[in-house]
């Protein structure tokens, strides 16, 4: 029975007591990051490893492959990719080329992904920029303009599924006014509730439709002065579930992120308590997840169906794909080199 888990794994096989786990727990998916990548042919055998260990063909591989710092298939094997930033500079330019260049950006990183089995990519990161947005996200950032940032996020959107993998929208309800890094600590905003809907939701609730979003490690202190919106119900329920009217299936963000307190039993309790469908843990060490895979449930009822019809979702790569094609015409937009 598959539990409600996305788990890392340490390298760039399984070992025999990862598969073991993998067997015993049915994570509902497993995310790779640059420890887990060598070449083409090593992550095609990772992911199938995975897959044949839970004994699901369409168990979702994600990866957080949005360009610029955040690459972890990268050169020689994989060209490298701008930051999100950077469309958002060509829109202020030409609103039309970086539309097409957003689009062709996220339909050959998710070629590339899907050619060696890993179906969700967790972008786009739709927080808006401030002036003091923390480096974490910095030029991951598409804009500080909301609607640039919607009409861009969607141009990503169009072209990961294009390419066959699905996208995740993050980090839900907005990650942009945090100036501190919540892998390290804990963010507070004290901005308003008006403010946060009439900026940072914007681009969420306008792209709600997406099956995939994530969560962001902070505390929004005018709706819950005291918890995490990744543990807060509040937020989950209050704030992206009815206000944004995200209706897909959320998972947390990195719950062994320093942002989170407590041991991860009771880090594992509080993101499902607060509303969350999935509890994601990302850097693969086994006693860890051993301790997530204890607390955590079978998926089950709205969060079992929430991940079904994001599976759902997902369709086949359009055909009469051009890669060389597709790669020039982005370079020429961008002016990028990718090495």
């Amino acid at each position: 029975m598959t539990k409600a888990l996305v788990s890392g794994c340490a390298g760039l096989t399984l070992t025999d007591e990862e598969v073991s786990f993998f067997r015993e727990n049915d994570p509902w998916g497993l995310i790779l990051f640059a420890r887990n990548v060598e070449t083409p042919d090593q992550l095609r055998e990772l992911t199938s490893a995975f897959r044949n260990a839970v004994g699901r063909e369409d168990a979702p591989v994600l990866v957080d492959q949005e360009g610029g710092r955040v690459q972890r298939l990268k050169p020689p094997h994989w060209p490298k990719y701008p930051p999100a930033k950077l469309y958002g500079d060509l829109f202020d330019e030409d609103p039309d080329a970086a539309l097409r260049a957003a689009w062709l950006g996220a339909r050959l990183i998710c070629n590339d992904l899907f050619e060696v089995g890993i179906t969700v990519d967790c972008l786009p990161c739709l927080d808006v920029r401030f002036p003091d947005t923390v480096d974490a996200i910095g030029d991951r950032a598409i804009s500080a303009d909301p609607e640039v940032v919607i009409a861009l996020g969607q141009a990503m959107i169009d072209g990961a599924q294009a390419a066959g993998v699905l996208p995740v929208i993050k980090h839900i309800p907005g990650h942009g006014r945090a100036v501190v890094d919540s892998h390290l600590e804990l963010p507070r905003v004290e901005a308003c509730e008006t403010a946060l809907e009439s900026v940072d939701f914007r681009p969420f609730k306008a792209l709600s439709h997406v099956s995939l979003g994530m969560t962001a490690h902070i505390v929004y202190a005018s709706i819950d002065a005291e918890t995490a919106g990744t543990q807060s119900r509040k937020i989950v329920e209050g704030i992206i579930r009815d206000r944004i009217g995200f209706k897909g299936c959320l998972m947390s963000d990195d719950m062994s992120m320093h942002a989170l307190g407590g041991d991860f039993g009771d880090r594992s309790r509080k993101i499902l308590e607060a509303g969350c469908d999935i509890v994601l843990h990302c850097n693969g060490d086994m006693d860890e997840m051993l301790a997530v895979a204890e607390v955590v449930p079978e998926l089950s009822g709205v969060s079992k169906s929430r991940c079904a019809d994001a599976l759902a979702a997902r369709l086949d790569p359009e055909p009469g794909f051009d890669k060389a094609a597709a790669w020039n015409e982005f370079q020429s937009l961008m002016g990028w080199q990718g090495v």
